[in-house]
């Protein structure tokens, strides 16, 4: 199948990557991509989010499906001038992404959907923000209403630096202030073909810049899935998916199909675990970034198949997708001034060292044989294991490999699931060293009364 990728990021080199493990014969092509996914597929370089140019390279090219990764493109329309060719699209039309591109919009479908989320209000001038943080109280959350590249959220308890968020936003339209929730974050993907839709594994991913959520909000710093600890307030993991489809996704997609605007492609789901039961902080319309690294990691079905089946209409016909036991576990090296001020331009040594990991390019330039920092999130290493602990064990063992001047990363991506398990286990081990230990004074016991005897 001939596969076009629009995208640069880790999130498109880990989408190439899985499409290149199905050894189905692919010919892919990325626009623009990145140094990391030209090593791997041929990418040409021209504006992914200019509609002409994409579906005229796509019908030049000859693209049998085209696959939108990041959120400005969508939001820009470049899907529905590619549909208009007859090219199957995974991603969703311009009206329909507005559910990631407007908050407000969000909100709405919500509403009427009966969609459980956190109370809102909109506020287009400082002095309704101020009422609004005063209607709400702290800690405080404030949301651009259009799209920040992931960081336009702010959840403080400082009441002046969730004004000054807010006041930079309001130049470029209106705000919404939420009301504060409280619980464990879940990330969940469902692809959708207008109608039907079908889960990917749920995965946490960590937004703060640096170890126990300190520092500023950032794109996306780690993530790990599964999430074991679903359990035991759901009995499996597919009972949380259940759910989560019966109550958010399923009556979101179906809204939008009744008012016209049909969801085709990645919906993502952004939720919060509450003593009340699940709510939607927020959704978006595309894969996340760092998600999407561990997700696909773990993934078995051919995602060509999904996306390709979202795309034509044809999910009612397919299984739940398969995945992998394993745990996954993805931490992001950050070059130095990230995320306000990100230097670009030093030199990133060591990649040739790192062993048995994923590695997914973000922002990296080639240059005469050294690779080149040219962005906020470098790259980002996955570790793939049976147990969390062994899968961090591999990632930063690769990042220790890594050398890049005054960059950065968590050090605690999945380190609470690791501890816990690591203490289940444990307690097995005694458990079972008990038992054994008993069985064991048995059968010695046994064997002296038969006047056997072991070994001087």
């Amino acid at each position: 199948m001939r596969i076009l990728v629009l995208g640069s990021g880790a999130r498109e080199h880990a989408i190439v990557k899985a499409l290149l493990a199905e050894e189905a014969g692919h010919e892919i092509t990325a626009v623009p991509g990145n140094a990391g996914i030209a090593a791997e597929v041929e990418t040409v370089r021209f504006d992914a989010s200019n509609p002409v140019l994409v579906a005229d390279y796509a019908k030049e090219y000859g693209a049998e499906l085209v696959v939108i990764g990041p959120e400005a493109p969508l939001i820009a329309g470049v899907a529905d001038r590619v549909r208009m060719l007859g090219i199957p699209v995974f991603g969703p039309s311009k009206d329909a992404a507005q559910l990631e591109g407007s908050k407000a919009f969000a909100k709405r479908v919500m509403a009427e959907a009966q969609v459980p989320t956190g109370q809102a209000t909109r506020a287009a001038s400082l002095d309704e923000l101020e009422t609004a943080l005063d209607v709400f109280g702290a800690p405080y959350v404030v949301k651009a209403d259009g799209l920040a590249a992931g960081k336009g959220v702010i959840v403080t308890s400082d009441r002046d630096a969730a004004v000054d968020h807010a006041r930079f936003y309001l130049q470029q339209g209106q705000v919404l202030v939420e009301e504060h929730l409280r619980g464990r974050e879940v990330s969940l993907f469902l692809l959708s073909d207008g109608h039907d839709v079908l889960p990917l594994s749920p995965a946490q991913d960590y937004k703060r810049a640096f170890d126990g959520d300190e520092g500023p909000n950032t794109g996306g710093m780690g993530a790990y899935s599964p999430l074991p600890w679903l359990q035991p307030q759901w009995e499996t993991e597919a009972d949380f998916v259940d759910e989560v489809i019966d109550t958010v996704a399923r009556p979101v997609i179906r809204l939008l199909e009744a008012e016209g605007t049909p969801f085709v492609g990645l919906l993502y789901c952004g939720l919060m675990i509450t003593d009340a039961g699940i709510r939607v902080i927020e959704f978006n319309a595309r894969f996340g970034d760092p998600e999407t690294q561990v997700v696909l990691a773990r993934l078995e079905t051919p995602l060509s198949e999904l996306m390709l089946a979202a795309a034509t209409g044809g999910l009612a016909r397919l299984p739940y997708p398969r995945f992998r036991p394993d745990a996954a576990v993805s931490t992001v090296l950050a070059s130095a001034g990230y995320p306000e001020n990100p230097v670009a331009g030093r030199q990133l040594i060591g990649l040739d060292r790192v062993r048995d990991v994923i590695v997914d390019h973000a922002a990296t330039a080639l240059v005469e044989d050294r690779w080149i920092v040219s962005g906020g999130r470098v790259l980002s290493v996955v570790g793939v294991a049976p147990t969390f602990t062994a899968a961090r064990e591999k990632v930063y063992a690769a990042l220790g490999e890594l050398e890049l001047e005054g960059s950065f990363y968590r050090r605690d991506i999945a380190a609470a699931v690791a501890a816990s398990e690591r203490a289940a286990s444990e307690d097995a081990g005694s458990e079972s060293a008990g038992s054994e230990s008993v069985e064991s004074e048995s059968a010695e016991s046994e064997s002296a009364d038969q006047g056997g005897g072991g070994p001087a």
